[in-house]
């Protein structure tokens, strides 16, 4: 079940959903928005030859970070790491999906490849894997809206949330954009 604007506010009211720093007045019909950090992970071309999913690379991505005011050009084919200025805490029987702004996807503005799903559990700032497919470079701002969570009412809780020790999460509490940690599955 998707979570109402009545619902998403009553959940937040009651602690079980917190959203930091929440403004009420970024409350959609069945979602929330949210705004754009200012720290971002670049990625380094030239440092490997290739990716090696077996093997942690640290010096893969370089981190940037912009001012206030200061706007981010990503370029056209572009892919980097952001992260949101809001930090996510969900209880052990809700989910979210994190979706872009469709004003900026009409301008080519993608904010994740895969990683759309926010398990029950929850705990961080979302990474946010952003890339530019249109043909002209953007400007993006710290504090900008670039996204919206919706959220899902589980059946029941879940077993094991996100952060479990069971579970090693690798992202969970996450304060920035982290890069892949994908060598851990191996």
């Amino acid at each position: 079940m998707l979570l109402s604007d009545r619902s998403i506010k009553e959940e937040i009211a009651n602690g079980r959903i917190s959203v930091h720093p929440y403004e009420e007045s970024h409350v959609q019909p069945s979602s929330i928005d949210i705004r754009l950090g200012k720290k971002f992970l670049i990625f380094k071309h030239t440092s490997h030859p290739f990716i090696d999913l077996r093997k942690p690379m640290d010096d893969l991505t370089a981190p940037l970070e912009i001012g206030d005011d200061e706007p981010f050009i990503l370029h056209p084919g572009e892919f980097v790491l952001g992260s949101t200025f809001e930090e996510l805490m969900l209880p052990n029987d809700i989910a979210g999906m994190i979706e872009g702004k469709s004003s900026l996807g009409r301008l080519g503005i993608l904010i994740h490849s895969t990683a759309g799903f926010i398990s029950p559990g929850w705990k961080g700032h979302l990474t946010l894997e952003i890339s530019n497919v249109a043909k002209l470079p953007v400007t993006l701002y710290y504090k900008m809206k670039i996204g919206q969570i919706s959220f899902l009412q589980m059946t029941t809780p879940v077993e094991r949330p996100y952060g479990s020790a069971a579970l090693q999460s690798k992202y969970y509490n996450s304060k920035e954009a982290e890069a892949s940690k994908a060598y851990k599955e191996f």
